[in-house]
């Protein structure tokens, strides 16, 4: 599986945190494979460029093609995706409320669920889509993308920096390790006016994004070093003890750290060992 990491062109990065190509080549003798996928703390968009996935809830075996374009909104639960051959994609990856300032939409109302960006960004998207479906390498597909990003920010109206954007980056880079009336303070806001705004900038309350933030990290340490025992991980990704990594899981996996442990031994795909934040 090859990553690349890109840092956006400069005029994206008070929006993109991470541009990355993704490109992997099943063994010829696996027909397809079914990768777990948790929430992570972003939103994205995510290009697929020939190669759409299957994407089916954790709890169920029935998987739906994607499209072309996928924009990811706020996600509390586990997916599972399913790649047929091959996956060559890039993904974008939007700063906490970033989303909302470029689409003016309130994160709620896109919270758990994926949309065709189609439905959300118009002919442009569709455009783009041609485009991306007769490039030669995804570095082209990575250009065609910013250009495209670019173009959106210039002609459309996008909502104002607030102090809360600085601020929940802050939480982000600490993985949650921060309470809310720190981050609350540094937004300028009270605790009140703070959880009106993360409802309406990403989609959910504070508590909730601090804790997948934190089992984001915990879960990604576990795809990056599995060997790493989760008496490891729990301290690493600031928790307690082990029981509350289990139960973190519990919520955001939908099962034990175990079994997605042996889940992960089924697949050579990792789709969550490089992102960063």
């Amino acid at each position: 599986m090859e990553v690349k990491i890109y840092t956006p062109h400069i005029a994206l990065q008070e929006f993109v945190l991470n541009i990355l190509t993704i490109n992997a080549q099943l063994p010829q003798s696996m027909e397809n494979v079914v990768t777990p996928y948790p929430p992570s703390p972003f939103q994205s968009l995510i290009f697929y460029c020939n190669h759409p996935v299957s994407v089916g809830q954790a709890s169920r075996k029935i998987f739906q093609l994607q499209p072309l374009t996928v924009l990811t909104g706020p996600q509390y639960s586990r997916v599972n995706v399913k790649v047929h051959k091959q996956i060559k994609s890039v993904r974008v990856d939007f700063l906490p409320g970033a989303l909302h300032r470029l689409l003016g939409v309130p994160m709620d109302e896109l919270f758990d669920m994926g949309f065709d960006a189609v439905d959300l960004l118009g002919v442009t998207m569709r455009q783009l889509n041609d485009q991306l479906q007769e490039i030669s390498d995804l570095d082209e597909a990575k250009i065609l993308i910013e250009k495209f990003l670019l173009h959106r920010i210039h002609t459309y109206t996008t909502k104002a920096l607030l102090p809360f954007d600085p601020a929940m980056q802050v939480l982000l880079k600490a993985a949650g390790d921060m309470s809310i009336k720190q981050v609350a303070s540094l937004a300028c806001l009270s605790i009140k006016q703070f959880e009106r705004k993360c409802k309406e900038r990403i989609g959910m309350n504070p508590k909730t994004f601090t804790r997948i933030l934190k089992f984001s990290k915990a879960y990604r340490l576990h795809e990056q070093q599995p060997t790493l025992s989760w008496t490891n991980i729990a301290y690493k990704a600031g928790y307690y003890d082990q029981m509350h990594v289990i139960k973190g899981f519990k919520v955001f996996a939908g099962v034990n750290p175990s079994v997605i442990e042996r889940q992960l031994l089924s697949t050579p795909l990792r789709m969550q060992k490089h992102m960063r934040y």
